[in-house]
């Protein structure tokens, strides 16, 4: 079982993006071998208007999801974790961080929330098109 999480401060907008484009490859591509954990280390109350509102654009319902904390057990559980612009982690050498440095879409106009999507898409499609040449 491969561990992957996806990681920022309220798990309320770029995470949940990520984890939602994540549950959707694993599904497509099969990888039924892989686990999906998203967390915050200060999770919002609820995920953001404006990401839910582009996410429904894309056939993908968070309107349920609710933001959650994410425990350095959970995180040293995980071959990979990908943060989203706002690492403070300090997690174990052998596990592969990657800080992908995304803009917040809260607060947002649709439109660059959009964009902001579309770079979370394609972040999380490259990631699984490495973790399916590695396997």
């Amino acid at each position: 079982m491969t561990h992957i999480a996806f990681v920022c401060v309220q798990n309320a907008g770029r995470s949940q993006m990520a984890t939602a484009f994540a549950e959707r490859e694993r599904e497509e591509r099969g990888l039924d071998d892989l686990e999906i954990l998203s967390g915050g280390t200060h999770p919002a109350e609820a995920v953001h208007d404006v990401v839910v509102e582009v996410m429904d654009e894309e056939g993908i319902d968070l309107s349920e999801r609710v933001p959650r904390e994410i425990t350095g057990e959970e995180l040293e559980k995980c071959e990979y974790v990908a943060t989203m612009g706002c690492s403070t982690l300090s997690l174990d050498d052998s596990i592969d961080v990657r800080d992908w440095d995304l803009d917040d879409p809260h607060g947002t106009e649709p439109e660059e929330a959009r964009e902001i999507r579309e770079e979370v898409r394609e972040r999380v499609e490259s990631l699984f098109d490495e973790l399916e040449t590695r396997s």
